[in-house]
């Protein structure tokens, strides 16, 4: 059998839940379909792949072109055309980790992820070239509509599926994301000490980790942080705010200056920017909370790996969070900040109560397993 997988979304410079699913579930299916043949099909004009290990597997084969994506996304639209399938040598199936618009053979089956429907959702979190990517160049209708199967990452999405684009029940599969970081027990409490020092980070600090944008709610993270801090008995703790530049940031810096002229607070919220990989496990373990109160996930990596590095995590009660945090996480209203405070200081004030965050979410986390991801995965593609 052979596979072809569209992996573009690997070249992109920052990385969101989309690129994070890709590159950790490609090794998966490339070792558990070491019977396959996978051909993978890349191309850009302004951003290179990076050199995975994987790529150099037997049966792998790479075919890169350079060809600008919106020019093949356009075509797709008008021309139905080209066909990716014989652009690669021919497949049996072809599968998309995101609802990139490209066309496909009469032949070749079709197998797309879809991670979430936030932008129907929250419309007005996107900025007006996002809006247009969505719902004009891309066509995530059109991707559900004529893929023979669909993977959602989540119950929640799933629903969203069927109720927005009316997708049969019976096209769609649910596989849970996994989770790639795990708390390293051979580190020593030192290396900890070290890294704040080394990064200037607060010896105490609440953490949130992801991409500025709106949809992550960060505005309410910082004015919970603020009230925080009108208490005395909180000087020594700081927000750190970490994940790269998205989109509509604005307001969030410009908060962030309101406060420091008020309350100088700026000593005490850090955006560090985006991070290392290598370095994602130890901002996780060193914080005292993670925060990511987001109005909207499809899946939500970013709480499941503090989990996972032991680390007590608040978050929303909606979308798909509770189904994946389960009673790990303490879950709040995105949009009543006064209990996100009352939580962050019940979790600052209560050793016993972080503890048993902590415990739950090290058991909760081991649920998530790539090697599962890609187990499920590979059986929806062979059987489509």
């Amino acid at each position: 059998m052979t596979i072809g997988i569209d992996i573009r979304v690997l070249g992109n410079k920052t990385k969101s839940g989309i690129e994070e699913y890709a590159e950790n579930l490609m090794p998966h299916l490339i070792k558990e379909g070491n019977d396959i043949k996978f051909k993978l099909f890349y191309s850009s004009r302004r951003s290179y792949l990076p050199e995975y290990d994987w790529l150099q597997a037997q049966n792998v084969k790479l075919y890169e072109f350079n060809y600008p994506n919106n020019l093949l996304f356009t075509s797709s639209r008008f021309l139905n055309k080209p066909f990716l399938d014989k652009m690669i040598g021919g497949v049996d199936v072809f599968f998309f980790p995101h609802f990139f618009l490209s066309s496909l053979s009469p032949s070749c089956k079709r197998v797309t992820t879809f991670h979430d429907l936030s932008y129907v959702h929250f419309p007005e979190h996107l900025t007006l070239r996002k809006k247009f990517w969505h719902n004009f160049q891309m066509i995530p209708r059109w991707q559900a509509k004529f893929s023979d199967k669909i993977i959602a990452v989540s119950e929640s999405t799933k629903e969203d599926l069927i109720n927005f684009y009316k997708i049969d029940p019976a096209r769609i599969e649910v596989i849970y994301s996994g989770v790639e970081l795990r708390l390293n027990l051979n580190h020593e409490r030192f290396n900890l000490k070290e890294f704040k020092r080394a990064k200037n980070l607060p010896h105490r600090f609440i953490l949130f980790l992801g991409k500025l944008e709106p949809r992550k709610n960060i505005i309410s993270i910082i004015k919970a942080f603020n009230s925080l801090k009108l208490n005395s008995k909180y000087n020594d703790v700081g927000l750190v705010i970490a994940g790269a530049k998205g989109w509509l940031y604005e307001d969030i810096f410009r908060l962030r200056l309101n406060l420091n002229m008020k309350f100088n607070l700026n000593d005490r919220i850090i955006f560090t920017g985006q991070i290392h990989d290598e370095e994602r496990n130890l901002y996780y373990r060193a914080a005292e909370i993670f925060v990511y109160p987001s109005f909207f996930e499809g899946f939500g990596f970013p709480p499941l790996e503090a989990m996972s590095c032991g680390t007590p995590v608040i978050t929303s009660r909606n979308s798909s969070l509770p189904e994946v945090v389960d009673a790990s996480a303490i879950t709040v209203d995105p949009y009543d900040v006064n209990e996100l405070e009352l939580w962050i200081t019940k979790l600052l004030d209560d050793k016993k109560l972080s503890e048993l965050m902590t415990k739950r979410g090290i058991e909760q986390s081991v649920k998530f397993e790539w090697h599962k991801t890609a187990i499920r995965t590979l059986e929806v593609l062979t059987k489509a």
